[in-house]
């Protein structure tokens, strides 16, 4: 996915004469999670001010615009406009009054400190119904979010493949899965030095490519950013009393062909849903965007799925791939997506919409667990000699939205942080 080669691509550049190999079990890039998501860059408005999904966010939206100017990468600063009915009025307030507050993230340019790291404007109902004339009557006010935009998330994958295959010391690794990982703690004698004591430690990481022979690896450091498949991978080297459970979201999307959105030109989001029974960092509501080409979508909208029963700590391949038969979009969704669309686009028809395609995002909390943050857990293989830590395992878990806009920092925070 996206996270897994930005990470590549920037240990590629950083330690040129090492050996990096980034291992993918599809046979191209991007087959889960990062093709399958709104492709927005978002610009880092809904969170808590000190998590890393803020900050990451943050930083990495200003990565990712200035990786598309330099590479050519397809993108639009669209701007978005949050919408407020009378009683989600003080939602956006907050919204504004917080992006007025945020502090420049961990590896920003000293020249950015004097602005605003995260501009917004409260506009009255009037305003935005100025900027997007098919809005609801019933919208009193819209939280305009000028940094907002949308990518080209293949062409931005493509570019970061050729960034590491054009490396010295990068390799892609195409339809190869990883069965098993291993610590590997082995005293050995320095190969031509007899009398000399060396600790030769890390991961041994078996793959299988294709339906041939496996291979196995030594690797000083392992990054696990496996996706929708982190927490197995990690899980399998704990005791079970300590296994991390994952919980699926799928979300699906709709195109639309007609009526009631002439001439958008910007992201139209609803203020999300909160009560006793749901969460707003649940979902950030079913929301109009573009592509690049100007079609509209609406989506994604929220529905739990259950791995199978007895759960994933020791899986078959059939029980990894369990949600592969969640991608199949269909129109059973189109009605719910409808009611919710028409709250601030009246004059949206339901025979208008089509099923489009089906995403799933990996999430650490079930249904109304509150807000999780990003989680980067860093395992060893043993103890150093001298009680120093080496050879780290670091697994990313749960990088659902903004992870798309959060791919670049995320590598600049393993790589440099971690």
């Amino acid at each position: 996915g996206v996270v897994g080669l930005a990470i590549a691509q920037r240990l590629t550049q950083k330690f040129p004469r090492k050996t990096t190999l980034l291992l993918e079990r599809h046979r191209k890039a991007g087959e889960e999670t990062s093709s399958r998501n709104s492709e927005v860059i978002h610009s880092g408005l809904y969170y808590p001010p000190d998590s890393l999904k803020t900050r990451l966010c943050l930083r990495g939206r200003d990565l990712l615009y200035e990786r598309c100017r330099a590479y050519n990468i397809p993108h639009l600063r669209t701007g978005k406009l949050v919408v407020a009915k009378q009683d989600q009025l003080p939602y956006i307030e907050k919204l504004h009054a917080k992006s007025l507050k945020l502090q420049w993230p961990p590896h920003s340019p000293p020249s950015s400190s004097n602005d605003f790291v995260l501009s917004t404007e409260l506009l009255s109902g009037e305003q935005a119904k100025a900027m997007e004339p098919n809005l609801s009557d019933d919208i009193i006010a819209a939280l305009w979010c000028p940094q907002t935009g949308i990518i080209d998330s293949h062409s931005l994958m493509e570019s970061l493949e050729k960034d590491i295959l054009d490396s010295e010391g990068g390799e892609l690794i195409y339809s190869t899965r990883v069965v098993r990982v291993d610590p590997y703690p082995r005293s050995a004698r320095t190969i031509g030095t007899p009398d000399v004591d060396a600790l030769e430690e890390g991961w041994v990481v078996q793959a299988v490519t294709g339906d041939g022979q496996g291979d196995a690896m030594l690797a000083r450091t392992l990054i696990n950013a496996s996706g929708l498949s982190s927490t197995l991978i990690l899980n399998a080297l704990l005791r079970e009393e300590d296994r991390i459970p994952m919980y699926y979201a799928r979300g699906s999307y709709a195109s639309y062909r007609g009526p009631g959105v002439s001439n958008v030109s910007h992201l139209i989001y609803p203020c999300p849903e909160t009560g006793p029974s749901v969460h707003a960092f649940q979902s950030l509501g079913t929301h109009l965007t573009l592509d690049l080409q100007g079609k509209i979508r609406f989506g994604p909208d929220l529905q739990w799925i259950s791995p199978p029963s007895g759960g994933l700590h020791s899986p078959s391949e059939e029980d990894v791939d369990f949600w592969n038969k969640e991608l199949v979009p269909d129109e059973s969704r189109l009605p719910e997506m409808h009611r919710t669309v028409v709250g601030y686009l009246p004059g949206v028809t339901l025979e208008g919409l089509s099923p489009d395609y089906v995403g799933l995002r990996p999430k650490l909390v079930p249904p109304n667990g509150g807000f999780q943050d990003f989680v980067f857990r860093t395992d060893y293989p043993t103890r150093g000699r001298l009680g120093s830590r080496t050879c780290p395992m670091i697994s990313l878990l749960g990088i659902e939205s903004p992870g798309l806009t959060c791919s670049l920092s995320i590598a600049e925070h393993v790589i440099e942080d971690l």
